[in-house]
């Protein structure tokens, strides 16, 4: 297997996980060059990762990537892909494409000259949600008719729900609202917290009813980091259902079973092959393995490795990361989602924003 190289355009927090996945995979991934506007956060990362460092994108794209990473803000991000475009390279943008329903419809035309974008939409191959996917696929619960995730703000939330619920162009009908209470404030990316304080925890709870199928959007906005609000899943088809880790299904109308995903990792109790993620069993059936083992990467490195993986394999015919269409569609039904919550009334989505 040829080691990948791949750019990176922007330098914050979740540029920052592509570095630390190509280091810790240097066989696979290799980072040719990272380009932001920083001269400081340029020089630091290259320090960090060892990496070459550009200040111009004619420099960067001069190192030959076989494609780009954005990662940039919201605002920069539509501008980024139309430039890269118009030089026909690559691009594996992070998330969302644009910052508002505007933004979103303008990426139209690239996709219309077939642009080549995916988006890094990552949730999807985390591996806990790849399995709970991977189940409902299956024909083990029969037709899946709902989908409650309580894992992710926003788009990512809005895309699990999307893929566990088949949702395509189809209208929908959303409604949300927000409920603000007490926390007491846990760690944030800058780490754990330095004293007890109260804060304003607020959570968005939304409804988006196809019809035949529910999806309902359920987040709270410090649960990525607090060590007191957990994550939920619940999926339900006809003949079963997933709960968070729980499947509970039907062999025939008088047999019921109930299983367990269970994780299977490397370096537990007195296990000396490392310390990384083996996959996830669902009773003797391999649900998931870790197609980056025995890398030592958390469950959203996973993910962002099985991004670029993808973004290679997708350059080579084979199937979407996640499409500039999907990705878009993502966060339009997240912005109406937010529309609901403020107004308190009922939205429409008529079909694809780009419709």
């Amino acid at each position: 297997m040829s080691t990948l190289r791949f750019a990176i355009i922007g330098g914050g927090w979740r540029a920052a996980f592509f570095l630390r996945v190509a280091a810790a995979l240097p066989d696979r991934f290799e980072v040719s060059g990272i380009l932001t506007r920083s001269r400081h956060r340029r020089a630091e990362l290259a320090a960090a990762f060892g990496v070459a460092s550009s200040d111009t994108l004619d420099d960067l794209l001069g190192r030959r990537p076989r494609f780009v990473v954005v990662s940039t803000p919201w605002e920069t991000t539509p501008t980024l892909l139309r430039e890269l475009t118009e030089r026909g390279i690559p691009v594996l943008t992070e998330t969302p494409p644009a910052p508002d329903i505007d933004g979103l419809r303008a990426l139209q035309p690239l996709d219309a000259v077939g642009a080549r974008i995916q988006v890094a939409e990552q949730y999807q191959f985390q591996p806990f949600h790849a399995a709970r996917l991977s189940v409902a696929h299956s024909g083990r619960l029969g037709r899946i008719s709902q989908a409650q995730v309580s894992a992710a703000h926003g788009y990512h939330g809005v895309d699990l729900i999307r893929r566990l619920l088949a949702f395509g162009r189809e209208p929908l009908t959303i409604r949300a609202q927000r409920f603000v209470s007490p926390i007491v404030a846990g760690p944030d990316r800058s780490g754990p917290p330095a004293e007890e304080r109260i804060a304003e925890s607020e959570q968005v709870i939304a409804w988006l009813d196809a019809g035949d199928r529910l999806g309902v959007y359920d987040f709270t906005d410090d649960q990525y980091f607090s060590w007191v609000r957990s994550y939920r899943v619940l999926v339900r088809g006809e003949r079963g259902e997933i709960h968070d880790r729980t499947v509970r299904r039907l062999v025939d109308y008088r047999t019921p079973v109930e299983t367990e995903l269970m994780r299977r990792d490397a370096g537990h109790d007195g296990n000396h092959e490392g310390f990384y993620l083996n996959g996830i069993t669902l009773g003797d059936d391999w649900i998931y393995r870790n197609p980056f083992a025995p890398a030592r990467l958390s469950d959203d490195e996973i993910a962002v490795a099985s991004c670029l993986s993808g973004m290679a394999d997708w350059l080579d015919g084979g199937p979407d990361v996640c499409s500039l269409a999907d990705g878009a569609q993502d966060h339009y039904l997240g912005l109406l989602i937010d529309e609901a919550a403020r107004s308190g009334k009922t939205v429409h989505a008529s079909g694809h924003v780009w419709d």
